[in-house]
């Protein structure tokens, strides 16, 4: 029976939006709607299924001359098992997300010999976008530890949640509009990737849940990060080994443990280099705009600027670690390598923190940091009257216009 004539009219303004959003700027677009090929969205029945067959025909061409789209509709919720969507792919493909995703809470049998680390998974899917306004709920808080829990694999104890959406060798990928709540771990991971531009999104969880990144970029390359909000327990961004060429502005970031670049040094050879964090404002997080490395590893961190930034009631505003250790217990005692930090810039910076230490460039013994420049840098006591200070540690630069001054740089 067809519905009512306004429900009708609903569905057509819907499909309409839907062919506009993904087709207004690449010609004709075919909707491979999951919901036609047998998903619930009731919040309880598993539509993995549905959505890989959905996937499967808009990936694998049986839209010849248009643009595919795998389409998540408004006002209902679909719980999907973790799952693979693999590439690739014969053109382009968009993925729009109006309604609600679930992920299976951590004692649910969906997750009994599946894959653990990661939720939902993109792979080798080039030109891939993924957006809309709806909402991928990781519903994390049955894997939060109730007390303080590291990774101790050896021993059988595995404290961080699986990643919720990892994009890995997704060339050209946009991420664009939807809300990613309640990671079991970090949120998103882009890694091995080419060309990204990530806009408009919304990532948050509670501020005390443990290891819930925002975005964590990895092995990757010229990627761009904007306009976007990010409040979780964890990173709001962060950095890591064999990225460069990373552009990241106008995040709105807090709670959280800052932008980050690393940790590195804790295998291989890692290089970070041609990093932008510009034009960001951080509130109340535990840390501002830091670099951290493990003492005794190799690599290098370069060529990386942080430049017209806010910081409202931060503790550790700027910070360079050198000797990062987050379990502060078995630290490596290694002096002999440490990653190469140089070229590193803090400009046009300011605002408020509650610790009395708000810059702390605290360089490896064995090589230090190198070209450390800070211009127009202002820094206060979020207690009114309470004064602040910087300190060094083998750190090679020079500051100018700073409060509090900077005077422990070495030439």
């Amino acid at each position: 029976m067809l519905p009512p004539t306004m429900d009708r009219r609903g569905i057509i303004i819907i499909i309409f939006t839907v062919v506009c959003m993904a087709s207004c700027a690449v010609g004709a677009t075919s909707i491979f709607n999951v919901m036609s090929f047998g998903a619930v969205g009731d919040g309880r029945t598993d539509d993995s299924q549905a959505f890989l067959s959905a996937w499967r025909g808009a990936c694998d061409g049986r839209a010849r001359g248009t643009t595919p789209a795998v389409y998540v509709p408004p006002n209902r919720t679909f719980l999907l098992n973790p799952l693979t969507f693999n590439g690739p792919c014969r053109t382009r493909l968009y993925f729009l997300i109006s309604g609600t995703i679930i992920a299976p809470v951590k004692t649910s049998s969906a997750w009994m010999g599946k894959q653990r680390h990661v939720w939902m998974l993109f792979s080798n899917v080039n030109g891939l976008i993924v957006k809309g306004k709806g909402v991928v709920n990781g519903q994390g808080s049955s894997w939060w530890p109730k007390t303080l829990c590291f990774d101790d694999p050896a021993n059988g104890q595995f404290c961080k949640g699986p990643t919720g959406m990892i994009f890995r060798r997704c060339n050209g990928l946009r991420l664009d509009g939807f809300t990613k709540i309640n990671g079991p771990g970090s949120h998103m991971l882009i890694m091995s990737s080419n060309d990204v531009v990530v806009s408009n999104l919304r990532v948050i969880a509670p501020g005390d849940s443990p290891n819930t990144d925002g975005i964590d970029i990895s092995g990757s390359t010229k990627v761009q990060v904007r306009n976007s909000f990010i409040a979780t327990g964890d990173d709001c961004i962060a950095i890591s080994a064999g990225s460069s060429n990373v552009d990241i502005s106008g995040i709105t970031c807090g709670p959280g443990h800052g932008i980050s670049i690393g940790s590195l040094g804790s295998g291989g050879f890692d290089v970070v280099e041609n990093v932008r964090v510009r034009n960001c404002t951080l509130k109340e997080t535990i840390t501002g705009v830091r670099i951290k490395t493990i003492q005794g590893g190799k690599g290098y961190a370069r060529n990386i600027s942080f430049e017209g930034i806010k910081f409202v009631a931060v503790d550790n505003p700027i910070q360079i670690e050198q000797f990062y250790c987050p379990l502060k217990v078995n630290c490596p005692i290694d002096k002999s390598s440490s990653v190469a930090i140089s070229d590193i810039s803090f400009n046009a910076i300011s605002g408020t923190s509650i610790a009395e230490n708000v810059i702390n460039l605290s360089c490896s013994q064995s090589i230090g940091c190198k070209n450390i420049k800070l211009d127009r840098v202002y820094l206060t006591s979020s207690t009114p009257g309470k004064k602040v200070s910087a300190n060094c540690f083998n750190a090679h630069g020079i500051a100018t216009h700073t409060r509090p001054a900077v005077k422990c740089l070495l030439p």
